[in-house]
């Protein structure tokens, strides 16, 4: 049943002429080994400081927590690019970003500059939320726009895509997974874990339905213990967005 739904939304966008964007980075993504103990989701996890009242003592926490164990690298608010990567100097750590956080509703000219300055300062991937009041007002034309001008100026940084699944029917998870990968994202996300709810098993299950290996998706937002981490790596997910991350991989 979900299939025929994701084929008749697929033909109703095909229709509107979306061209395919194509990337310097669209490539094969790479499937997480089995899980089997807490520490095989290290290089999974995206370590994750967000909060407004973040401070530079807290990312330096953070950057070092990451190293220690071996996390994929951390994601940091754009204020705080510059630090990470400097943190991160000579290691095989990632710093990732926010564009139009944690709403989405930012003009697409703000968010394309934003993409500018986090590409500058040393970001090596960028997660975007989507225009999220467009999407439910079906106006699928501008929420693939406003991706695009993001991936267009990241140029070979690849950008993940944030839905916020909670505030979407079946029906617009299915089109923003579509919209994301027609305009180039490199991965699809769940949430920002701002909103009224983080990842879900069912969530990242319908996105892998949708996006199959040609996406990576991104889970985020709540995931607190090991268990729920390993159902979602289950689920679909190539990547995991956590601030409990330490719990995780010592649970």
């Amino acid at each position: 049943m979900i299939q025929i739904l994701i084929q008749k939304i697929t033909e109703e966008i095909d229709a509107l002429g979306f061209e395919f964007m194509k990337t310097a980075i669209r490539k094969p993504i790479e499937r997480p080994k089995p899980i089997q103990k807490s520490l095989d989701l290290a290089p999974l996890i995206e370590h994750t400081v967000l909060k407004p009242e973040a401070t530079r003592k807290d990312i330096v926490r953070l950057c070092d927590e990451a190293k220690k164990f071996h996390f994929r690298g951390v994601c940091v608010n754009p204020v705080y690019v510059e630090e990470a990567r400097r943190r991160f100097a000579g290691t095989g750590c990632i710093v990732v970003t926010v564009v139009g956080f944690p709403l989405g509703a930012n003009v697409t000219a703000t968010k394309v500059e934003e993409t500018k300055h986090v590409v500058e300062l040393g970001a090596n991937e960028v997660d975007m939320v989507i225009p999220i009041g467009a999407l439910k007002g079906s106006d699928y034309r501008a929420v693939y726009e406003d991706i695009r001008a993001v991936v267009e100026v990241a140029g070979a940084i690849p950008v993940k895509v944030i839905i916020e699944t909670g505030l979407l029917e079946e029906t617009e998870k299915i089109s923003a997974c579509l919209l994301s990968e027609r305009a180039g994202a490199a991965f699809v996300k769940t949430s920002t874990g701002f909103s009224s709810r983080g990842a879900a098993v069912e969530d990242v299950k319908l996105m892998k339905a949708i996006v199959g290996d040609r996406l990576g998706i991104k889970a985020a937002g709540g995931i607190r213990d090991f268990q729920t981490a390993r159902a979602l790596v289950e689920a679909g997910a190539t990547r995991l967005g956590c601030s409990a991350s330490i719990a995780i991989v010592t649970e």
